[in-house]
């Protein structure tokens, strides 16, 4: 499985950005998705799922400010991302959102600084 990420870039706080996931093969709709991501100096940490029956689960720390959605069509798994603050600040992965996960991909840069 290849996992390209795309749509990161400089904000500024309060600002928004949309996150996009290709994934090689069409698993999207058959594999819960979740976004991740890795802050400088931190571990990778989990931010959201979107799973097989269409719920969503989000960190507390983006709860209400993020949004996870998936396009089966397109194998495409998105990642909204509204009210941003300067802690969000990271490169953002997507990968399976439960179990085995597949190698990484190389991620895209978030990073929210006036």
């Amino acid at each position: 499985v290849q996992l390209v990420e795309s749509g990161g870039g400089l904000v500024q706080p309060g600002g928004s950005l949309r996150l996009s996931c290709a994934v090689s093969g069409s698993i999207v709709s058959i594999n819960a998705m979740g976004w991740y991501r890795q802050a400088p100096g931190k571990q990778r940490e989990w931010v959201a799922t979107f799973t097989t029956d269409g719920s969503t689960n989000y960190a507390d720390s983006v709860k209400g400010r993020f949004t996870i959605s998936r396009d089966n069509a397109k194998n495409t798994v998105y990642l909204r991302m509204d009210n941003l603050k300067r802690e969000d600040t990271a490169v953002y992965y997507c990968n399976r959102g439960f179990g085995i996960l597949w190698d990484w991909g190389q991620g895209t840069q978030v990073t929210v600084s006036s």
